[in-house]
């Protein structure tokens, strides 16, 4: 076995990094620096540093990337409008190197000789948090623990925790594996592996209420974008970290951004889980309102189709790749113009659009108005025969 001197751990506090902790300390005879990102987590974090060091950790940095998540991550996927699979806002997916870089940052500089992660080897994070490693520190060893130890299930996991007196914030009726941060909360594991089962929505939701206990009256909210990103909430200046909370609560209070779906993971197997992205939600919504007004049709229609290959590339842990960034480059350059309000209802789970305007609208009304205009309709025949040419020639030649 490789001899290991100090091990740099991303650390969230978990069932399975908690246990990789003393894991890492019995199997290598290592010193374990434990590394948390605060991504907007709350109360997850309290006490984390205390914790890790009294499992066997000798130092752990709590690392407040907020900011820097909100700026380099969320607001490009925004601006680019990726969704996975038509459903998922990718709240985990960015969120891993972001983690990751930090990660590999704190390794070098304390003088660490590999890196280990809590990722199963059935996920889409080991991709994730590898591919940032091999970008920032190609030769770094990584340690993935689901990958080599004997622990077989989340319930062994919980029996070692128990055996070394190790807190855990979950039990084993409540033992979903979640992912929180600014932007989501996940929900996978236990009832919700057999897409057959409903969703026990009223046990498991934490940002968000049911449509059933959303208020029966609507709330008019309105976003304001500069180049495609959020500034305003209801004309108020806020910067984005401030901003994605205020719309979490506004979106939790009516039962928005609630997705359950079966998706197709990187490694080949089908997952089902169930999402909360109230204030991601929101600002989608908001942002392709924009779009339509601003963005001319050619640009806004191949906009979509590269959105897609953009999700992708989220999804699959190819953050630092130079694709992502050519595509990140040509979203910026399609969002020069995307600055206006959006004005919206959320309702009991519904995000429905009242209005938007922009100073950069391609939207004429005077032109497109069923009254009179200054369009020219006798102008459709000739671009009509023109168009229609292929079609007409087509049935000429089938007789």
């Amino acid at each position: 076995m490789q001899n290991y001197k100090k091990v740099a751990l991303a650390y969230s506090g978990g069932l399975d990094t908690s246990v990789i902790i003393p894991w890492l300390t019995e199997t290598y005879g290592c010193k374990v620096v434990a590394v948390a990102a605060d991504l907007g987590q709350g109360s997850e974090l309290d006490g984390l540093g205390e914790k890790a060091v009294k499992t066997g950790a000798c130092a752990c940095f709590i690392e407040d990337l907020r900011g820097e998540f909100v700026r380099d991550f969320i607001f490009p996927t925004l601006k680019m409008g990726a969704v996975y699979e038509g459903e998922y806002l990718l709240g985990t997916s960015f969120a891993r190197p972001v983690i990751a870089k930090r990660v590999v940052e704190i390794a070098l500089r304390e003088g660490c000789d590999a890196i280990a992660h809590g990722c199963t080897g059935k996920g889409n994070d080991q991709v994730r948090f590898e591919l940032t490693i091999k970008a920032f520190a190609p030769n770094m060893p990584v340690i993935a623990p689901w990958r080599v130890w004997d622990i077989k299930s989340r319930e062994e996991e919980l029996d070692y925790a128990q055996a070394r007196g190790i807190p855990l914030p979950i039990s084993r009726e409540t033992n979903y594996s979640k992912d929180r941060n600014l932007w989501h909360l996940s929900h996978e594991g236990l009832d919700l592996e057999d897409p057959a089962c409903a969703p026990d929505y009223e046990k498991i939701l934490e940002l968000c209420v049911t449509p059933e206990k959303a208020p029966d009256e609507g709330e008019n909210i309105s976003v304001g974008f500069e180049h495609g990103i959020p500034t305003k909430l209801n004309g108020r200046e806020l910067d984005g970290v401030q901003l994605i909370s205020e719309l979490n609560k506004l979106g939790g209070k009516h039962a928005i951004g609630i997705t359950d779906m079966v998706e197709n993971r990187l490694v080949g197997m089908k997952s089902r889980g169930v999402y909360e992205t109230p204030g991601g939600a929101i600002l989608y919504k908001a942002h392709a309102m924009l779009e339509q007004l601003c963005l001319d049709r050619d640009t806004q229609h191949l906009k979509a189709r590269l959105a897609g290959r953009f999700a992708e590339l989220v999804y699959n842990g190819q953050w630092y790749t130079p694709l992502r960034e050519a595509l990140s480059a040509f979203a910026d350059k399609t969002q020069e113009n995307v600055t206006g309000e959006a004005r919206l209802k959320l309702y009991k789970g519904n995000i429905i659009a009242q209005g938007m305007t922009s100073p950069r609208t391609l939207h004429d009304l005077e032109l497109s108005s069923f009254g009179e205009s200054s369009y020219n309709q006798a102008d459709a025949e000739g671009f009509i025969n023109l168009f229609g040419l292929p079609v007409k020639v087509g049935a000429l030649l089938r007789g």
